[in-house]
């Protein structure tokens, strides 16, 4: 007898094996247990596919997509064909899901048929796991669309979101036009048949690092980030100037990454983190003022909130 299952979740994983453990126990420990757990194997060359295999053996929901590397819009939209729910989930192999993440998204689309993506606020995490900040404060429909028509990603956090399928599917699921940009064009057609939300309350803990798109691949995510928000403005019938949004293609050195995550973290209240990411910056680059100032002001003040 074939399961009837209300949610799938789906979770593409190339060379994840650092966290995916972590990544794949959030998931399967949900309150809300009623799921398919589809993972698509991207072709991975480390230990990710074992651990895969080894999780599947245990739970019957996970069901296992093994693929050469195709990338992730490819594999994105493999597991939504593959899917069998009304309701997809993402998930990313680096990231952790609060226990009430599922119950409680859910909970929200039952209540709000006019929402057709739900995302939720998120905590950032470092690549330890430490706390660097909360993120994501917009809520409504509105806040949101706005942010994503400015180019500006993040208003809904891709891996904490929750997609009405039959919407996916009348926009054209992930479009391979716009590579690492391909959230912000999801949302941005979505919000044009639908609601776009976020739950007020933080159900990802959502892990940087440097190996992350958005420092290895930037320059080319900025690229499709203003073409989707054209492609958006051309649809909507709206004049489109490029210049409304703030295109810095420059690719993040691992410097600029440990000094942006050192004051997140400072101004967040969290010194802990914040003087740890300022002392590896000062360890790349000891003479810059900002990084000087950030290591001294995270030392002084001894105060860490814990969120």
């Amino acid at each position: 007898m074939k399961n009837s299952y209300t949610l799938s979740v789906i979770m593409p994983v190339y060379n994840g094996d650092k966290y995916l453990c972590e990544a794949i126990d959030s998931v399967l420990c949900q309150s809300y247990s009623n799921f398919e757990f589809i993972i698509i194997n991207d072709g991975s060359t480390d230990k990710s596919s074992q651990i895969i295999r080894d999780y599947a053996k245990k739970d019957a929901r996970i069901k296992v997509i093994d693929q050469d590397n195709r990338g992730l819009i490819y594999s994105l939209n493999q597991g939504i064909n593959q899917s069998s729910s009304e309701i997809i989930a993402r998930m990313d192999a680096d990231d952790i899901c609060h226990p009430e993440r599922f119950k409680m998204q859910l909970d929200y689309l039952e209540k709000n048929p006019n929402v057709v993506a739900l995302g939720s606020l998120v905590n950032l995490i470092d690549s330890e796991g430490d706390t660097i900040s909360d993120f994501n404060r917009n809520t409504s429909h509105s806040e949101i669309d706005k942010q994503h028509m400015r180019g500006v990603g993040g208003g809904i956090v891709h891996p904490s979101a929750m997609i009405r399928r039959s919407a996916l599917l009348q926009v054209g699921l992930y479009d391979d036009l716009f590579p690492h940009a391909e959230d912000l064009d999801l949302w941005l057609k979505l919000a044009e048949i639908g609601e776009l939300a976020n739950i007020s309350e933080c159900l990802l803990r959502y892990r940087q690092h440097s190996e992350s798109i958005g420092h290895t691949k930037r320059a080319l995510q900025r690229k499709s980030v203003a073409d989707a928000v054209q492609a958006a403005f051309e649809r909507r019938c709206i004049p489109f100037d490029r210049s409304i949004m703030k295109i810095n293609p420059d690719i993040l050195s691992e410097f600029d990454a440990h000094l942006k995550w050192a004051w997140w973290a400072y101004k967040f209240g969290n010194n802990k983190t914040a003087r740890k990411h300022a002392l590896k910056a000062f360890l790349l680059n000891p003479w810059n003022t900002k990084v000087i100032k950030i290591l001294i002001i995270s030392i002084l003040n001894k105060t860490t909130h814990t969120r």
